[in-house]
């Protein structure tokens, strides 16, 4: 009887851990649940420590991300990648960015850099790059270098789709890049939406429209908008893109700016 009820209690044991264990999870389920809308309305996708980036951070750095370490991770790293881009090491500059960026997506800083450091510095170099002799080589690893910028900047929007600078960024890059007007107009106009956005995007998107071909009217009446708003929405580009617009389009003379419009 007495071996029999030992084991009976030997048997209790995990049981009632295992009931401990349940009750205590459903206790966090209000909380839990509370958190994880609070990340989805900031828009926050966290970092997934995985073996995925185990693989991207290193051991080292995947122990100290798992340890609440991740901000200093990242700022290590992100000097890391500094010392590469001094010594224009452009494949470990992309590695470290993308690593900096994973453990720190709502980071804009990071996002920004990464995309100025692979469309802007390493897409430059690969063009200068005396040692590839071949010039068709020379564009396509240029373009390449873009396509890297373009996407870091879409991921960092993704991450933090409420912030009006990478829209920005990603304005300039189709409008110096790829020459894409109409691509650049799209995303100042979607920073101009945001409320932390600076007086000048909506100027620029409405800019970047009037290069575009078949929207010239379009263009016309978001610049006159513009004008007719007010003496501080009377830049010497505004005026002069209005200008033009207002001769392609046959625009009436009386309806026309002024010539000394300021």
């Amino acid at each position: 009887m007495m071996r029999f009820a030992c084991r009976a209690a030997a048997l209790q044991r995990p049981v009632l851990v295992l009931a401990m264990v349940l009750a205590f999870g459903v206790m966090k389920l209000p909380g839990e649940r509370a958190l994880f809308v609070q990340h989805r309305q900031l828009h926050f996708r966290d970092v997934e420590f995985n073996l995925d980036l185990r693989e991207k951070i290193g051991q080292l750095g995947f122990i100290a991300a798992l340890s609440g370490f991740r901000a200093i991770v990242a700022d290590v790293l992100f000097i890391q990648a500094h010392v590469a881009w001094e010594r224009t090491e452009w494949g470990r500059v992309l590695l470290l960015f993308r690593q900096v960026t994973t453990l720190q997506p709502r980071a804009i800083l990071f996002w920004d850099m990464a995309a100025w450091h692979m469309a802007w510095n390493a897409s430059v170099a690969a063009t200068n790059d005396q040692t590839q002799p071949r010039l068709a080589l020379r564009v396509k690893a240029q373009r390449e270098y873009f396509a890297l910028g373009k996407d870091f900047l879409e991921r960092g929007i993704k991450n933090n789709p409420e912030k009006p600078q990478l829209y920005d960024t990603l304005a300039r890059l189709y409008k110096e890049k790829y020459k894409d007007h109409a691509s650049a107009s799209e995303f100042f106009a979607k920073a101009a939406a945001l409320p932390e956005a600076p007086g000048y995007e909506k100027r620029f998107a409405a800019y970047e429209l009037s290069y575009c071909e078949g929207r010239e009217r379009e263009a016309y009446e978001r610049l006159r908008r513009l004008y007719d708003a007010g003496k501080n929405e009377r830049m010497p580009t505004l005026i002069t893109r209005l200008k033009f617009l207002e001769e392609k389009l046959n625009i009436p003379n009386e309806q026309q700016i002024p010539e000394n419009a300021r």
